[in-house]
């Protein structure tokens, strides 16, 4: 008989992109945390939001709850679809991505009261190739980020080490 162990690898082995989906997985799930590497030299910021190269691969962590559409799960997953935190200002969306999010909130008029992990262990530039995915996908107009603004953010957040909620993004003048 055939261990799981050896079933896995056998079908990692054969699926390289299966692999990538197991091991997203496993840190979705509240697995492995790997620390993120330096950030890089950002390049200057773009004009309009667009999908960013290599931010739908970023993005598949993401949409284990937030769904491929965008649209979340109905009283589960907000959507990103038309959210207001995803067309607004970006230094709430990267400070949620960074630290997670917890507690009520309403998204285009659907309450929900959940949990969403923090990402910091991603790196500057995966962090924002997902958000300006999420920024320049499914009608969204928000503007892109660059992995600049996202080490901007993470320095000024550093000491922090609970999830957000929408009251505190408000009293720390994120939202």
């Amino acid at each position: 008989m055939i261990s799981k162990t050896e079933t896995l690898r056998i079908f990692t082995e054969t699926s390289p992109r299966l692999l990538t989906l197991v091991k997203l997985g496993v840190i979705a799930c509240g697995g492995e945390k790997q620390p993120a590497p330096p950030a890089a030299e950002a390049s200057p910021p773009a004009q309009a939001a667009a999908p960013a190269s290599g931010g739908e691969e970023a993005y598949q962590i993401c949409a284990t709850c937030h769904q491929a559409t965008g649209l979340g799960i109905p009283n589960a997953f907000p959507p990103l679809a038309g959210s207001d935190f995803v067309n607004g200002p970006g230094a709430p969306h990267i400070a949620i991505v960074l630290k997670g999010l917890t507690g009520p909130l309403t998204v285009r008029g659907q309450n929900f009261n959940g949990v969403m992990a923090p990402w910091e262990s991603l790196s500057d530039d995966q962090i924002a190739a997902a958000i300006n995915y999420e920024r320049g996908s499914w009608g969204n107009t928000g503007a892109p980020v660059t992995a600049a603004d996202v080490a901007r953010i993470r320095q000024a957040i550093a000491t922090r080490t609970t999830p957000w909620t929408a009251a505190d993004l408000e009293k720390a003048g994120l939202r």
